[in-house]
């Protein structure tokens, strides 16, 4: 009898590590799918800003505005990200007599200094009208219920 006779039986793999396995997989598989609904649940920002159009169809343009621009990459509805969120805008600036015109020529022209170091670049694709239309939907932003 030689030392390599049982080549062919192996010592038994220990059964927890196909169990591990499995858990892990079964637990990736549910983070996965609650990523999937988060991304495909409508926001409560979202909800508000087609509230405020519904209410208001006059503004359906300036939403549209914003939406197929890149207004949304640096604000948010009631957040800010690289700007501030539309909501802090609108209440910083609603009442004031001449708002929606110097809105307006912010979008069209740009600012720095009126939020702290950030830059807003000017938007040149967008013309007169078209920025007193996203001013008017901007005034109108208000705060979401949590």
């Amino acid at each position: 009898m030689t030392d390599h006779d049982d080549e062919d039986h192996y010592p038994p793999k220990p059964r927890w590590i196909g169990w591990a396995i499995a858990i892990f997989m079964v637990a990736a598989a549910l983070g996965v799918a609650n990523i999937g609904w988060r991304i495909m649940m409508v926001s409560p920002a979202e909800k508000a800003a087609e509230a405020l159009v519904q209410q208001h169809p006059e503004l359906a343009a300036g939403k549209k505005l914003v939406e197929t621009s890149d207004c949304m990459r640096c604000h948010g509805w009631d957040r800010g990200y690289v700007g501030p969120a539309f909501v802090a805008i609108a209440e910083r600036y609603r009442g004031q007599p001449d708002a929606e015109a110097y809105l307006a020529r912010k979008i069209r022209e740009g600012s720095v200094g009126a939020w702290g170091k950030v830059i807003m670049p000017r938007q040149s694709q967008v013309d007169e009208a078209q920025s007193l239309q996203i001013a008017r939907w901007l005034l109108a932003a208000e705060p979401v219920a949590k």
